[in-house]
């Protein structure tokens, strides 16, 4: 019996004191990283680098390679999502033409951010940082086109604005931190 107690006292030991301490660590390395990021980069704010790593549970105990590796797969899920949220506009009926045909052309660039995303993905997992940089880059590029494009057009408003916006911020953190491991 006095086994028992001991080994549960050991593990309470263990949960109160030492876990806490290395996922305070974790939380330090998504911290530090955001604050430099964001200072050396007007493309994303610290409080939108922090929220977007904390939301993937594997971030908390992950280096620095594994944030980069993270914030590309949260750039990837955007541009999926978005992707999705495009098909369920470009399936409303009555929908103006010009927005229409605007959604088609960036329904195929985020289709093309999507694969660009998943050979971004391989190749920073190879260590190949500049592939994986070009990626990230051109898909960055997808998202501002598609909102450019509806800006072409006078009072035409895009729809995707938020996407666009975050699929862009996403793409420069994934750069960011991507730059540190050079």
């Amino acid at each position: 019996m006095r086994l028992s107690s001991s080994f549960f006292l050991l593990t309470l030991v263990f949960l109160f004191f030492i876990f806490p301490a290395a996922t305070s660590c974790c939380t330090k390395l998504i911290d530090e990283t955001c604050k430099n990021s964001s200072h050396n980069d007007s493309n994303f704010s610290y409080r939108f680098c922090k929220t977007s790593l904390q939301a993937a549970p594997a971030s908390r105990c992950a280096n620095l390679r594994g944030l980069g590796l993270i914030a590309i797969r949260l750039f990837r899920d955007n541009a999926t999502d978005t992707r999705c949220f495009i098909r369920e506009l470009l399936g409303k009926k009555g929908l103006d033409p010009s927005v229409k045909m605007r959604l088609e052309d960036c329904l195929d660039m985020y289709s093309d951010g999507v694969e660009s995303l998943t050979q971004a993905i391989k190749g920073y997992r190879a260590g190949e940082y500049f592939d994986a940089n070009v990626q990230v880059s051109g898909a960055m590029t997808y998202a501002s086109t598609c909102e450019d494009g509806f800006q072409e057009k006078e009072g035409l408003v895009s729809p995707l604005s938020k996407q666009n916006d975050d699929a862009f911020q996403l793409g420069a953190l994934s750069l960011s931190i991507m730059n540190k491991q050079k």
